[in-house]
């Protein structure tokens, strides 16, 4: 069997979106073609052939199409040089400042494009060079892991599996170990303290207490130094605690271990929950597929069906892949892609989304995309690479830990050395105690470890209300949004045009009118095309149509059996001296020519968005500053709207270049720090979508392009959603910035007491576990978006 191929070729010039969509289809319907794909932002056409021999001919034919589509565009081919991309799953990694390290580690080895760890999900992602060199890239990874954290071991993603974040039965197991340790130790604690021994003897039972307790602390915290890896907290607590040795605090140094290594437990499980917490909001992947071969049933992952297979869906069951109802009829529960409560009715020639529950019925369902390219594999890939954008708060707390805890170390140092040689009659054990109290409660833990959750969880809350945000960073930027801008059709309004009038002049039938019409729109995708083609309800002959050419933001000229007829807006009537009736109403008005004579016009009408008006309302109730739509339509038709929903600007008759540029104006406008989004969802609104500081794609109807160029994707179609994001991440930035003032806050009085001699070492326990465990329960809070 032949290999498949690949190639990407560059289309120079390509700058009419309804084109690209031409160019995309007719080379879809090449033979040997299995995938063809335009990115018109990039301007890139993407062609996968099912086998090597024929794809220099499938280029050919590429190039032939694209020249008869748009003859100015010029084709060149890119040589792909294919990345190979890994996931690695760290099971058992819970310090935060040793994941920093071992991403730096990785991210500087030889064939590493880009490397990040996901700490939440405890996930690895790298980039490779290519997929020769993964498996040595890998091998690396697992000993920069072993050097780094021992404990930890590294696991291969394998496709389609998910992977649970608690614990497993042999971390269990380890936990329980630790438990008995920790219980005995903590049985010589008790014994030393309660009776009265000799010095040696009490000496010797808190020794036994403080290794049993705290002998893996010590020993981490010496490996990690043989390994050049000295800063960290269990190098921390080794020098807090063997330091109370050396000025014979016994009591204080074991128990200091004993409390700390509690606390470590309490926030380990803490962590846990949250990560589980979050995992399961997105726990949305079918596990399997009823697939009907031959009139039998046979049970399926889901990756292994194919396009074109019937599948069976039972109630109860989640429908496994996108598909079309060709038998059944059902209620669905959409909740988990789009946070709609309500159950949605389908039945034979609906279409289904992967990630629906079957309530009541058995449906039969065609599939329609392969399940790498359904939309709750898609979902699942947005939420799970979306840590993986760093927020700015996020980056910069991880690299503060890096110069936070040696800076720490010295300062502790010179606080314990300086005051006994300046400070007349000053003490140097006690100067040595109030430095070992300042280096336990200096630990970073609290904010590395809550932040990364906090984001998380803020993305994960948001995707459970159908809203997908790309990244920390969108999330973190939707906290300073002073501009929103809309595109009106399907967006704004439904995108569901309907014919209401047809007005022929004299000499022309209604009949004849709509024909002209519709021929000139049947190779439009447009949904005004759409609407027509839809009101004349007869086939199209193609036979008859020849000279087709698309006049860009004017209409469409064609030859109909020997005839021209125009078909377009007044603009396209202007532009060729034709006389016209203008016609004023909320509709949009196509009007035709045929051999230069005026033959009418047809009223095409467009509803409102039932939310369209509170998402507005919205918007203006949180602080944003202007609200403003864009569009292609009429002015007419363009100010009842903006008027109707109290838009502060709105401008219209605007081509895709134009967009962008009226954009760009609006950009200058807004304050320095201030962000602009756009919302949008046609093929059109892919470059404004991408220029815009975040980008809001409908994603429900919405094209593939605008949701590979947006930042985030509403699953529902709903505008309001705009406003409810913008909340989720009001919410996530207050609870973040609560924990990064209450651990700074707390720790620098801490600090502060233990360097003036007012704080004890169980003060700087709580400073450090205490702070962290509060910090991490406080995160929980995220994902309750209930009423948001």
């Amino acid at each position: 069997m032949e290999a498949a191929a690949r190639k990407e070729l560059i289309l120079e010039g390509l700058c009419c979106a309804n084109c690209a969509a031409k160019i995309e289809a007719k080379v879809k319907e090449l033979d040997g073609v299995s995938l063809a794909t335009i990115n018109f932002v990039n301007k890139t056409l993407i062609i996968e052939a099912q086998n090597t021999a024929n794809i220099n001919e499938i280029i050919d034919k590429t190039k032939a199409i694209v020249n008869r589509i748009e003859s100015d565009v010029v084709v060149k081919e890119k040589t792909i040089l294919k990345s190979e991309k890994k996931v690695l799953i760290l099971m058992g990694l819970c310090c935060t400042n040793c994941a920093a390290k071992i991403e730096r580690e990785v991210a500087k080895l030889p064939g590493v494009k880009s490397a990040v760890i996901d700490f939440t999900s405890q996930r690895l992602i790298f980039e490779s060079d290519g997929s020769e060199k993964v498996n040595i890239i890998v091998t690396q990874v697992e000993k920069i892991v072993n050097r780094i954290e021992p404990d930890v071991k590294v696991l291969q993603e394998e496709k389609g599996k998910k992977v649970k974040y608690h614990a497993h039965d042999e971390e269990e197991g380890s936990i329980k170990n630790e438990l008995i340790k920790s219980g005995i130790g903590a049985a010589f604690f008790i014994v030393a303290i309660v009776f009265n021994f000799s010095y040696w003897t009490e000496f010797a039972l808190f020794l036994i207490s403080y290794l049993l307790i705290g002998g893996e602390v010590v020993l981490k915290a010496l490996k990690n130094i043989k390994n050049g890896q000295i800063f960290d907290e269990n190098f921390l607590m080794t020098i807090a605690t063997i330091g109370a040795f050396a000025i014979s605090e016994f009591p204080e140094g074991v128990a200091v271990m004993l409390f700390y290594q509690i606390g470590e437990l309490f926030q380990n499980l803490a962590v846990n929950r949250s990560r589980k917490s979050i995992t399961e909001l997105m726990d949305i992947k079918p596990e399997f597929a009823n697939i009907k071969i031959n009139g039998e049933e046979r049970k399926l992952d889901p990756d292994d069906v194919r396009i074109g297979d019937v599948i069976i869906v039972k109630p109860g069951e989640k429908i496994p892949l996108d598909g079309k109802v060709i038998a059944g009829k059902s209620m669905v529960d959409t909740i988990a892609l789009t946070g709609e409560s309500v159950p949605r009715e389908v039945e034979e020639g609906s279409e289904v989304l992967a990630g629906f529950i079957n309530k009541n019925g058995l449906l039969e369902i065609e599939v329609t995309k392969e399940f790498g390219e359904s939309t709750v594999s898609k979902i699942l890939d947005m939420v799970q690479n979306a840590t993986s954008r760093k927020a700015p708060t996020e980056s910069f707390i991880t690299k503060f830990a890096r110069y936070y805890t040696p800076v720490v170390v010295f300062s502790a140092l010179a606080i314990a050395v300086i005051p006994p040689f300046v400070i007349p009659g000053a003490s140097f054990s006690d100067w040595v105690y109030r430095a070992l109290v300042f280096l336990v409660v200096s630990c970073p833990c609290a904010l590395v470890v809550s932040i990364p959750l906090g984001f998380f969880g803020g993305i994960g809350g948001a995707s459970r209300k159908g809203i997908l945000i790309k990244g920390s960073n969108y999330l973190e930027a939707l906290n300073s949004v002073d501009v929103v801008v809309f595109d009106k059709t399907g967006t704004l309004t439904k995108g569901v045009f309907k014919v209401t009038k047809v007005s022929p002049q004299d000499g022309v039938t209604p009949e004849e009118l709509l024909t002209f019409a519709a021929y000139a729109e049947s190779y439009s995708n447009h949904p005004i095309a759409t609407s027509i083609l839809n009101a004349y309800q007869k086939d199209v002959d193609k036979e008859v149509i020849s000279d087709y050419e698309e006049v860009p933001g004017q209409g469409i000229s064609v030859k109909v059996d020997g005839k021209e007829v125009l078909a377009g807006n007044y603009r396209l009537m202007v532009s060729k001296n034709i006389p016209y009736e203008n016609v004023d109403t909320a509709g949009s008005v196509i009007h035709v020519a045929v051999d230069k004579n005026y033959a009418g016009n047809i009223v095409i009408s467009d509803e409102i968005k039932e939310d369209s008006k509170e998402a507005i309302r919205a918007l203006k109730g949180i602080g944003v500053k202007k609200t403003v739509m864009l569009t292609g339509d009429n002015k007419s038709v363009a100010s009842k709207v903006g008027a109707e929903l109290g838009l502060d600007e709105v401008y219209a008759e605007l081509l895709p270049d134009q967009k962008v540029e009226r954009l760009e104006l609006i950009d200058k406008e807004k304050s320095s720090k201030g962000k602009m989004i756009f919302v949008g969802d046609g093929i059109n609104d892919a470059p404004v979508l991408a220029r815009a500081d975040i980008g809001f794609a409908m994603g429900g109807l919405g094209s593939d392009a605008a949701i590979e160029a947006a930042d985030v994707v509403i699953m529902t179609d709903e505008p309001s959603k705009v406003a409810g994001a913008i909340k989720i991440a009001r919410r996530t930035k207050t609870i973040i910035w609560q924990n990064i003032v209450f651990a700074i806050v707390v720790k620098v009085v801490i600090m502060a007491l233990g360097a003036g001699g007012l704080a004890t070492m169980w003060e700087a326990v709580f400073g450090d576990v205490g702070v962290t465990l509060i910090a991490v329960l406080n995160v929980m809070r995220v994902l309750k978006t209930d009423n948001i």
